[in-house]
């Protein structure tokens, strides 16, 4: 078991590192912690570890079908939906989906530039009893 004080790790299979590198740092306010383009880089937001890899890459390697991303997906808390899908579209970003209200709040996904999928969401207000 790992210590609860190292990151939660997410691997993503990217058909370009820099590019997806580019995409989380410049779009999702992402960090880059490591970068060995083409292989593989590391970016970070709050407790959350993504890391990219790129074909030649040992992770992608040992996955059976790199080819095609899974229906797993990062889950992002923002404070205002409304303002990050504006400022989204405004630097040319597409949605994977109409945004969505249920109980818990609203969402909407994009997908990075290797079609994997990143869950924005915004928690419903709580209310008091």
């Amino acid at each position: 078991m790992t210590t609860p004080d190292r990151f939660a790790g997410v691997r993503y299979l990217v058909d370009d590192v820099q590019a997806a590198v580019d995409f989380y740092t410049d779009h999702l306010g992402f960090t880059l912690r490591m970068n060995a383009a083409p292989a593989f880089a590391d970016v970070v937001r709050g407790p959350l570890r993504l890391l990219l890899s790129g074909p030649p890459s040992s992770g992608a390697r040992a996955t059976p079908d790199p080819a095609a991303p899974g229906r797993n997906r990062i889950h992002l808390i923002v404070d205002d939906l409304d303002a990050e899908i504006d400022r989204l579209r405004a630097a040319g970003l597409t949605f994977h989906s109409d945004l969505v209200s249920g109980p818990g709040g609203r969402q909407i996904l994009i997908t990075d530039p290797a079609g994997n999928l990143i869950e924005l969401f915004e928690p419903a207000p709580e209310t008091t009893s």
